[in-house]
């Protein structure tokens, strides 16, 4: 696991941020939680409205679990939060891994995808041949 917290300028948005953060872990469903708890921990930190918080640490939870069930073998979660918005991005990298999945029943899976795009204020997709990235904004309250 590797973890990073400041205020320093930011890669994502090339300009001077109020905060960032980013942690990387293996992408299996068992680190889920640990990106859940770490989102929520920081952005308690951070002084983030409880109620923007709770639906940051949801969508947190709904893309680091696609990273996990449908990534590579790596998966990094980025959030950076600026001029009172919030940005967060979960990336999936390295090699591909093939997981077998036991048969899931269809109401208890695929609605991840449209819980972000109910939470966030948007939301953009970028695959490459090195992996996924997702990136969902939302907007925080001073």
């Amino acid at each position: 696991m590797f973890v990073t917290d400041s205020p320093s300028p930011s890669s994502l948005l090339g300009r001077p941020c109020r905060h960032q953060a980013l942690l990387t872990l293996p992408a299996q469903e068992a680190h889920v939680s640990a990106a859940r708890h770490f989102a929520a921990d920081l952005l308690t930190t951070w002084s983030v409205p409880a109620s923007e918080r709770d639906s940051a640490v949801l969508i947190v939870d709904e893309l680091a679990t696609n990273a996990a069930q449908y990534g590579r073998e790596r998966m990094t979660l980025q959030l950076v939060l600026d001029d009172g918005t919030l940005h967060i991005v979960v990336t999936d990298s390295g090699k591909a891994v093939e997981r077998h999945r036991p048969d899931i029943a269809p109401d208890e899976h695929g609605r991840g995808t449209g819980i972000v795009q109910y939470l966030a204020q948007s939301t953009q997709v970028r695959q490459a041949r090195s992996g996924r990235e997702v990136r969902a904004y939302l907007r925080c309250s001073p």
